[in-house]
């Protein structure tokens, strides 16, 4: 016999027994709820010396493609909601992003002034943050590290890497 994990959308899982025996059918045990991430990553760091090349080299080279769970209305981003939106996901769509274009330039603005993370992935920053025109944080995370392609979303209230976010900032653009 053979036990094996079922998970639909990381919501509810169930184990079942597979029997070798073709002519039975699955056991079915108690649903298995799955711990859901709470809180924020404490690990999150700025780069401290990136380098002014550097950045221009990673500016130049990301890309912006989104995430659904983080739009409310999909704009020319080209994605669909999902059908069961998860209500503790932040939306651009409360920061006024409507525009792949604006999301990309965000996520280019923050690379060229160093918001970028200590970690990399294949070249790539984890993380690039940056600041909407009204002073809302925002932070991109690296979805595909072979192509540099990032999502996005506001950085909540509750985050204390988002006071972070906006101190460093203030003291760039000053």
């Amino acid at each position: 016999m053979r036990w094996r994990m079922l998970c639909f959308y990381g919501i509810n899982c169930c184990i079942i027994e597979e029997n070798i025996q073709r002519s039975q059918k699955p056991i079915y045990k108690a649903p298995v709820q799955m711990k859901r991430k709470t809180g924020y990553n404490p690990k999150r760091r700025f780069d401290t010396d990136p380098g002014s090349a550097l950045l221009e080299q990673i500016a130049q080279s990301v890309r912006y493609g989104g995430n659904p769970e983080h739009k409310r209305n999909p704009g020319d981003f080209g994605l669909t909601p999902p059908a069961q939106p998860r209500p503790d996901k932040s939306l651009c769509d409360d920061l006024g992003i409507f525009s792949k274009a604006e999301a990309g330039r965000l996520l280019q603005e923050g690379a060229r002034k160093g918001m970028v993370s200590q970690v990399r992935r294949e070249g790539f920053p984890q993380n690039i943050w940056a600041v909407t025109s009204d002073g809302s944080p925002v932070e991109a995370q690296l979805e595909n590290a072979s192509s540099g392609v990032y999502h996005g979303y506001p950085m909540p209230d509750t985050d204390p890497f988002a006071r972070q976010v906006l101190l460093k900032w203030r003291s760039i653009n000053e």
